[in-house]
Parts: C-alpha cells; sequence; structure tokens
C-alpha cells in the first residue's frame, strides 16, 4: 500500500466537504489533536500494566474518542454526522471527580512531572488545551463547527490534570508544589484565579 498520494504537495489537504490550505485553522485543529493522542500513547507505553489496567482501558478509549474529535473537525459539511457524543464529556467528568476524591488535596499549583508517564500526560493535558485555543479561533470565522469539540478538550485537559496525579500518587511519587503559588484550590476545586485556563 502506498501511503503518499502527492496531492499535497502545493500546500493543500482534503478534509470532508472540500480542500483547504495546510495552515488552516481547522487543520491546525485536528492536527494538534493528533498531536495530544500521539502523547497518550506514549504515556500508555510508560505505563504498567499490573497498577495501570484501568487507566490504560480509559486512555485507549480517549484514544478512539481523540479520532472521532479530529474527524468532526475535518467536517466542513452538513451531511455528516458528527461523531463526539455527551455521553463523552459525562464519562469524563466522572472520572475526574474520581480522581480528585482518590488523591491528596490540592492547595497550591504543582509543577508538571513525576514519573514519566504522569509527564507524558501533563504533555497531553497542555497540547489539549491547545487544541481547544485553535477550536475557539476556528470558530469565530467558521460557520460549520461540530458542536462539542470544545467541550470535550475542555473536560479532557482537566482528566489528563486529574490523571497525572493518579498516576504519580499511585506510583509513590509527591507531586510537587510551586513555591510561590498562593492557595488557589478549595476542597479539591480551583478558586476563581486569572493565571490559568479554567
Amino acid at each position: 500500500m502506498r501511503i503518499y498520494t502527492r496531492t499535497g504537495d502545493k500546500g493543500q489537504t482534503s478534509i470532508i466537504g472540500g480542500r483547504v490550505d495546510k495552515d488552516d485553522l481547522r487543520v491546525q485543529a485536528y492536527g494538534t489533536v493528533d498531536e495530544v493522542n500521539c502523547f497518550v500513547g506514549q504515556a500508555m507505553a510508560e505505563l504498567d500494566p499490573d497498577l495501570f489496567s484501568d487507566v490504560l482501558d480509559d486512555l485507549e478509549k480517549i484514544q478512539h474518542e481523540l479520532f472521532d474529535c479530529g474527524g468532526d473537525l475535518a467536517t466542513k459539511s452538513t451531511k455528516r454526522p458528527y461523531k463526539l457524543q455527551q455521553d463523552m464529556i459525562d464519562y469524563l467528568e466522572e472520572k475526574i471527580d474520581e480522581y480528585i476524591a482518590s488523591t491528596p488535596e490540592l492547595e497550591r499549583f504543582i509543577l508538571p512531572g513525576g514519573t514519566k508517564a504522569a509527564a507524558s500526560i501533563h504533555i497531553a493535558r497542555t497540547v489539549t488545551r491547545r487544541a481547544e485555543r485553535l477550536v475557539v479561533s476556528f470558530s469565530k470565522a467558521e460557520e460549520i463547527v461540530p458542536p462539542l469539540a470544545q467541550m470535550y478538550l475542555n473536560r479532557l485537559s482537566d482528566y489528563f490534570f486529574a490523571l497525572a496525579r493518579v498516576i504519580n500518587h499511585r506510583s509513590g511519587k509527591k507531586d510537587v508544589e510551586y513555591i510561590r503559588s498562593a492557595k488557589v484550590f478549595r476542597d479539591g476545586k480551583r478558586k476563581e484565579n486569572k493565571t490559568e485556563e479554567n
């Protein structure tokens, strides 16, 4: 099977519903979602399957959903039904609540890092935020926008934050607090603070 087509040699690519420039915001958004998926795969390769079998199952599910998200973002046609569903977002929220309840309570910001897998998940978290910002940007210029992509990416970045803490906690690795951080969390939830995205 030949994987190159030569059709993109002049700086355009095909999406569902036409062709666009490769630096189009829509392409940048779904390309960034693909980056997220790669970091998730890296984290999965770093996790102990005996200690994290439940997490690995969830991450594989999320990898499929990231393909769904990318496909939705690559759709510039009202004829194709979107694949992202509200129940995917609901599940992420359930897992976030579960993970927060199972890790030591936070008062301050923490430094990204810890185990290799947790560090990879923190990278996935920040790249997810970038994907979300790109969706916001192209939503301002496009009429056809998948309705749940921005919400899904927002919850997914929160999920990755909570998951990175779970990975460190189960591995016996303590999170390192940012030493100049004010107390920004209360009862496991963020206070209103303009220094970090929600």
